[in-house]
């Protein structure tokens, strides 16, 4: 190998439940000490979304690097306090992890990497974070590619008067006069205290969360969304998705909505559809034969949470000329929202076919900046006259045309 290989290319998910403590605690390159340094060509940082699995098996092609991180989340990360000045702070979620991604442009380099080929990507809550954190940077963003998985994108943050009401609310149901006196509040105290809001504030047959980032002037100005089409952040190539029952991990689960009926469905469907419940109701269930009420929300509230915002983003990427891949992930062998675990490789069950197209995918969108490889077919960026969405399943294939209305 050349002593002057090019310098590597880094890649950084994001994680929805960091695997230990509340903060910037243990900053590292994860499975590094395998890996000799001079095989390093491209260095990647993943923290996935799915409650504290980092997968290892990213840096097994021998030219990876895993970087995971911590930030803080739930009340201790995401409720608005006020310092001794006055002054409001929030999403300290968000600046745990700006001081992260910038400790890797600080040092990355010391480790073969290449501060200016960097990868942010993250699931779920972690999608949300990677298209947050495209709207900071200075002169140009802090990092070149983004990849966000199964991102809720109709679920916009909360107002500052939003997160008062809701940091007074959480404050009460703990006892607690402010956030200062929740840090010596026992863990299962907060464990219980969420549980106790989002018993409060969730409607039925709407995917909702006791805590909510932040629109503020100083850390998440707008939709995070919104970062990646204007700005510094509209030059970051973006790969976006969404799995075909993301829905299936809030509703299939309870016994409430197991045993849904028709008519508290179609009482849902009106918050969508108006007048045309009743027949946007007829054409999922005719979509899946034999489907129970349930099935029909989970499709419903799939398509409104993620399908459609997902190719509404795209559609505006691409009208922009801005770079972007979307996919749909239908593999049904298995619970739907937790893909995840296909980007490590690890699972020996399905790890031959399906597995390793995905892997191998996000690897050379890490790398190049485009997803296609041999082993897959062609994949074409979303364009508005193609439409071109790669559907991961048992067979794989691009499919064209999946109306975002």
């Amino acid at each position: 190998m050349r002593a002057d290989h090019e310098r590597s290319r880094v890649g950084v998910p994001l994680d929805e439940c960091p695997p230990s403590g509340s903060g910037l605690h243990n900053v590292g390159v994860g499975e590094a000490r395998h890996v000799r340094f001079d095989e390093l060509h491209r260095v990647v940082h993943v923290v996935t979304g799915d409650h504290g699995t980092v997968p290892a098996g990213l840096d097994h092609d021998r030219d990876l690097v895993v970087v995971s991180l911590n930030y803080r989340l739930g009340p201790l990360g995401l409720l608005s306090c006020a310092s001794d000045d006055g002054a409001e702070h929030h999403n300290v979620w968000l600046t745990d992890q700006l001081a992260a991604l910038r400790w890797v442009q600080d040092n990355i380099a010391a480790f073969g990497g290449d501060p200016d080929n960097v990868t942010v990507a993250g699931q779920s809550a972690g999608a949300v974070s990677t298209a947050a954190l495209a709207g900071h940077g200075g002169d140009g963003p802090l990092f070149r590619r983004a990849i966000l998985q199964s991102v809720p994108l109709s679920m916009p943050l909360a107002t500052p008067d939003e997160s008062r009401a809701r940091t007074a609310a959480y404050l009460e149901i703990v006892g607690a006069k402010d956030v200062d006196q929740l840090r010596t509040v026992p863990w299962p105290r907060l464990v219980e205290a969420t549980a106790g809001l989002l018993a409060a504030t969730m409607q039925w047959g709407l995917r909702t969360a006791p805590f909510m980032p932040v629109l503020d002037s100083g850390t998440a100005a707008r939709q995070p969304v919104d970062n990646l089409l204007d700005g510094p952040g509209a030059d970051i190539d973006v790969l976006i998705g969404w799995t075909g029952e993301e829905s299936a991990f809030t509703f299939a689960l309870g016994e409430t909505y197991a045993s849904a009926t028709k008519e508290q469905v179609l009482r849902r469907a009106r918050d969508s559809f108006g007048d045309g419940a009743a027949d946007a109701y007829a054409a999922y269930e005719a979509a899946r034969p034999g489907a129970r009420p349930v099935d029909v929300l989970i499709d419903l509230t799939t398509d409104e949470l993620f399908r459609k915002p997902t190719l509404a983003f795209a559609e505006s990427r691409a009208a922009r000329g801005r770079p972007v891949w979307a996919y749909e992930f239908v593999f049904d062998n298995f619970d739907k929202w937790s893909h995840a675990p296909f980007l490590a490789g690890m699972d020996t069950r399905i790890r031959d076919g399906l597995a390793r197209t995905v892997h191998r995918a996000w690897i050379s969108f890490i790398r190049t900046g485009d997803p296609n490889h041999p082993t897959m077919p062609r994949w074409d960026r979303y364009d508005r006259q193609s439409r071109t969405t790669m559907r991961f399943d048992a067979v794989t294939a691009a499919v064209s045309h999946l109306a975002p209305n």
